[in-house]
This record gives structure tokens, sequence and C-alpha cells, in this order.
């Protein structure tokens, strides 16, 4: 599939996709704060890394390395999900891909590339100064977001599509 079969996203598109996606972020940190929580308590259990005297396991846990986990889990949730289908949850419902401009998926490289320069979605203001519809994150990761048709939007067509030969 060529860029000319389908467009670029425009600004709107993406923030509804970002606005979306945040919803599910919401959901994923949850569940890594559960789980980060939930390794403090067993390691306190097993007495590998017993809580010291006043301080609970949310105490614990909360630092830069917390901070760092978390921002691995983001980055990650977006890298999975561009690399292995080019889209988010919300990108699905908007019908968004990244993808390289030949139509083939992205790279593990590129992907974490793009999220971690998409900067919040503010990378996505360049779009609205440019005839190319390019955000920062799709032109320093070499890719672009396109709107695809209801029928493409099926994520077993790209798989067949994108499967090796």
């Amino acid at each position: 599939m060529s860029n000319e079969q389908f467009p670029r996203a425009s600004f709107l598109l993406r923030i509804g996709a970002i606005l979306y996606d945040l919803l599910v972020i919401i959901a994923v940190i949850m569940f890594a704060a559960g789980a980060a929580l939930a390794l403090s308590v067993l390691l306190d259990t097993l007495g590998v890394w017993p809580l010291t005297e006043g301080a609970d396991h949310a105490t614990r846990i909360n630092g830069v390395v917390y901070q760092l986990y978390l921002l691995v889990v983001i980055f990650g949730f977006y890298a999975l999900f561009w690399h292995r289908g080019g889209q988010t949850l919300g990108m699905k419902a908007w019908r968004l891909r990244v993808q390289n401009t030949d139509g083939t998926r992205i790279s593990w490289k590129q992907a974490l590339i793009r999220s971690v320069t998409a900067m919040l979605g503010f990378g996505n203001i360049a779009v609205l100064f440019g005839a190319e519809k390019l955000a920062l994150q799709d032109r320093l990761a070499k890719c672009e977001v396109v709107r695809l048709t209801p029928e493409a939007n099926q994520f077993k067509n790209w798989k067949k599509q994108n499967a090796p030969k």
C-alpha cells in the first residue's frame, strides 16, 4: 500500500486518537502500578526486602526507579502497538495507522524513536505547518500516519499484506 491510497492523517484526527489512547494509558499505568505494589508485597513477604519501620509499600515504590519503570511501560506500550500492528487502540478507533511510506510496518527502532520523540503529542503541531502532514516524531522515525478506509482498518488485512515472503 502506498501513501497515494491512504492520505496522511490530519492534526485533529491525531488528537482524537491521542485523547482516546490517554484513557488506555491510564489503565496501563494503573496495572503497572499494581504490579509494582504486588512485587513489593512479595519481596516483603519473602523477607528479601522487608519494609522499614513506619514505611508502606506505596512509599517504597515512589521514586526515580519507579518513574523510569512507568516511562518504560508507556514507551513500550506505544512501540509494541506501532511495530506489531501500526495502531494503538485510539488509532484503530480513528482509522489511523503508522507505517513506512511504502505501506510496510515500522521497525522496532522506528517505533522506539517515535515513542520517545512524540513529546506527549506536542510533536503533532508540526502537522499544521506543512503540506506533508508529518509530525516531528514521523520525521525523526522516517514514517507516516495515514487515514485508512473502513475496510483497510481490519488488522487481518494488513497482517496478510505485510507477511514475510
